[in-house]
């Protein structure tokens, strides 16, 4: 079983490399510099606070990509 989330300590780059739907998540609630230098080293807490993006929806619509990926 898989007890993987993500988290609000993760960087961005992290989250990227967990699963190919988060870019499309991260650019829908507006978290548009995913290509830049500050995505290596900026959590998502950090980066949700710089542009204004709620959090918890955020992690929640992340966490609904893992849904159904346990085997």
């Amino acid at each position: 079983m898989n007890n993987f989330k993500f988290t609000k300590d993760m960087t961005i780059i992290e989250v990227l490399r967990q699963h190919p739907g988060a870019r499309d998540v991260l650019a829908n609630h507006g978290m548009g510099c995913l290509g830049c230098m500050g995505a290596t080293m900026e959590t998502l807490e950090n980066g949700a606070r710089m542009h204004g993006i709620n959090l918890d929806a955020l992690l929640a619509d992340l966490n609904h990509l893992l849904e159904g990926q346990e085997a």
